[in-house]
């Protein structure tokens, strides 16, 4: 070894050990816990369940009620009212609104940088979104909204079935 690339690797050996006993370095880190859900429902509503399902498995806690008026507890949310979807959840802290049936990636998204948003929505009740799958009929694309507690919106993402579209 030429004397030039012994001093090199006296100089950054420390460095490289460093950096590799660091937190996080060299390793995977675990996912950032999801933050629990308060979810309102239709009384006895299956998709909703469906929805709650594809959601657990990805990770986040969720807790369903059933609701015999959704509209006020959506309005007293500040969902506006043509981004109404299915069901209506709060995070467990009540900063955030889930409306309808969000993706859990668009909602993991949304969770990990919210901005100033109030919440995220999918309206109506699209064909393939989680919780409204149909055997044999292919998911339709649809938009996922951020929405603002004065109405403003805008689109979060699209999305096909469970996956971006």
């Amino acid at each position: 070894m030429s004397e030039l690339l012994r001093r090199r690797a006296t100089l950054l050996l420390p460095a490289a050990l460093a950096l590799a006993a660091s937190p996080g370095r060299g390793r995977a880190q675990a996912a950032p816990a999801a933050s629990p859900l308060r979810v309102m429902r239709s009384p006895g509503c299956g998709c909703c369940e469906g929805w709650a399902n594809h959601v657990r498995a990805a990770g986040f806690a969720v807790e369903m009620s059933d609701t015999p008026d959704l509209d006020a507890a959506r309005r007293a949310a500040g969902v506006p009212e043509d981004l109404a979807g299915c069901h209506t959840g709060l995070t467990a802290d009540g900063r955030f609104v889930v409306e309808g049936h969000v993706p859990a990636f668009a909602l993991r998204r949304f969770l990990d940088a919210p901005g100033a948003w109030r919440g995220i929505a999918v309206p109506e009740m699209p064909v393939g979104s989680p919780g409204m799958e149909m055997p044999g009929v292919a998911p339709r694309p649809y938009t996922v909204f951020a929405f603002a507690a004065d109405g403003r919106r805008e689109p979060f993402v699209r999305a096909r079935g469970d996956r971006p579209a």
